[in-house]
């Protein structure tokens, strides 16, 4: 898909230009790179965000660690079929 760019800054162009020369690349490739970064970056902040908010409602729910719910977990499975594998109701 074609687009018009049009930069306000004509030294950031030149010094687009210079890198592209210098990493045999072309101007497109460079903004399209430069383009695809910024929006893994804002993704990833984003997701950044997503968990702490999951951690502060966790926190504010009374959630409980994982060692803590497994250790549960486990004791409620001994109590219903046993320590043994094979034993139980």
């Amino acid at each position: 898909m074609k687009i018009t760019l049009d930069l306000a800054d004509a030294e950031l162009y030149r010094a687009i230009k210079v890198e592209a020369a210098r990493s045999d690349l072309t101007v497109r490739e460079i903004v399209e790179a430069a383009l695809r970064d910024w929006l893994e970056r804002r993704e990833d902040e984003e997701d950044r965000q997503a968990a702490a908010d999951a951690l502060a409602e966790y926190e504010r729910d009374g959630g409980v660690a994982v060692e803590e719910f497994l250790s549960r977990a486990a004791a409620e499975l001994r109590g219903t079929y046993g320590d043994e594998p094979g034993q139980g109701a």
